[in-house]
């Protein structure tokens, strides 16, 4: 996993977390005040059931399209820049690399010879 995916995961997981954390919060505030049951009453296990699972699995759900989008846009864009970088010129690449620090000057001037 790159670095591009552990972020994408990483606001996939706050994003799930905030809004469980508002639906949760607001569910337990609507069944402490008594509301939303109507003429039947609370129903089974005082309203709540299993029905509380279903804004969890719903925002899981969620959580895990929006991280496979942003996965999905991160891929493209770095496949459209290595084929942009294998396109250039052997002595960009070189130049490249110089300026990054992966090779020396004599290393530089020696390749650049042998390029040229």
């Amino acid at each position: 996993m790159n670095q591009g995916q552990k972020t994408a995961l990483i606001i996939g997981i706050i994003i799930v977390a905030i809004l469980l954390f508002l639906v949760l919060g607001f569910t337990i505030l609507w069944g402490l005040r008594g509301g939303g049951f109507g003429m039947m009453g609370p129903g089974m296990m005082g309203g709540y059931g299993v029905m509380f699972l279903v804004p969890i699995i719903f925002l899981v759900v969620l959580g895990l399209i929006i991280w496979v989008v942003v996965a999905a846009l991160q891929k493209t864009n770095i496949s459209t820049e290595s084929s942009a970088r294998a396109s250039d010129d052997p002595l960009d690449i070189l130049k490249r690399r110089y300026a990054q620090g992966e090779i020396d000057k004599e290393e530089y001037e020696t390749k650049k010879e042998d390029l040229t």
